[in-house]
């Protein structure tokens, strides 16, 4: 039985992931009571007890918790931007490459991936890789989400009962205009690139979704999509397919896994990564690099 605790668990992240770990028969969730949620000597005393400590928390506050872990035994999985490019913290999406898997599986620092970044570096991570794109190429990335990407405050924003029909808020909104996201260092890190893509993130009135667009210039559609189910051949949460032609955002929603589609022709492609933003972009994917830390099937409690 696996001890796991959930620092910043009444947070949208810490809250999904307390609902799906709730059912699990091999893990004990340990708790704070209420009233010592930010008690810093009892959050310590919970992180260095736990086998796997969650921080759901902002970046300075995960700083704190991943410092108040003194146990070399207890693994953290941070979910904010503290620690992602970090050299020391493994980069949780496993299905990068072996090495990321390893890192996962035997490292005790573990950064989980942002929701926009998870798309972008899916996408263009193997074509770096495999020589389809160069490491200078410039590309662009427009990324449609859900407003719980927003988190609690967007979630209130958006799910307020006094809003009125047509508001503001009902149309899709763009946003980091000034093109300094924090998403973009792990997008280039990650991928390679030696330029950040123009990146374009839009916030829109449903709940649950992701919808993760690069545009691409003169490349054969078979080559790519041939690139990415060699790449993604044995991973069990992401799926390469031909183009399947227009889906709504929300159509990974409830999903932990991701689907990545090829569409467009030769001149012009549109590359394109589905999934829902506290699935796979942020919650689903934490819990997965849980169940490879501790040894068991990495979609244990998933929904594929």
């Amino acid at each position: 039985m696996h001890k796991i605790f959930i620092d910043g668990r009444a947070g949208t992240t810490g809250l999904r992931i307390e609902q799906r770990l709730n059912n699990r028969r091999d893990i004990e969730l340990l708790r704070l009571p209420e009233d010592q949620l930010f008690n810093t000597h009892a959050r310590a005393e919970m992180l260095n007890t736990a086998d796997v400590s969650f921080l759901c928390l902002p970046d300075d506050a995960a700083r704190e918790a991943a410092a108040l872990t003194t146990n070399p035994a207890s693994v953290i999985i941070d979910a904010s931007t503290a620690h992602r490019t970090q050299p020391s913290w493994a980069y949780g999406i496993p299905e990068l490459g072996a090495a990321f898997r390893t890192a996962i599986q035997t490292g005790k620092r573990i950064a989980g991936p942002g929701c926009h970044s998870s798309g972008f570096i899916a996408l263009v991570k193997p074509l770096v890789d495999s020589g389809l794109l160069q490491k200078d190429a410039q590309l662009s990335c427009l990324s449609l989400t859900g407003y719980t990407g927003g988190g609690l405050a967007a979630i209130a924003k958006y799910e307020d009962p006094s809003r009125t029909r047509g508001d503001d808020l009902s149309a899709p909104m763009q946003y980091a205009l000034e093109q300094q996201h924090k998403h973009l260092p792990e997008m280039t890190t990650f991928t390679g690139l030696t330029h950040a893509p123009v990146f374009c993130p839009i916030i829109a009135d449903y709940d649950c979704g992701m919808e993760v667009t690069v545009p691409l210039h003169g490349k054969s559609r078979f080559a790519v999509l041939a690139c990415y189910q060699e790449f993604y051949a044995n991973a069990a949460m992401i799926r390469a397919s031909e183009g399947l032609g227009s889906r709504p955002a929300s159509h990974m929603r409830g999903r932990d896994s991701m689907e990545i589609t090829v569409e467009g022709h030769d001149d012009r492609l549109l590359l394109v990564a589905r999934f829902d933003n506290l699935g796979k972009g942020a919650c689903g994917a934490a819990i997965q690099c849980m169940n490879l830390a501790i040894g068991a099937d990495e979609s244990e409690g998933l929904v594929v």
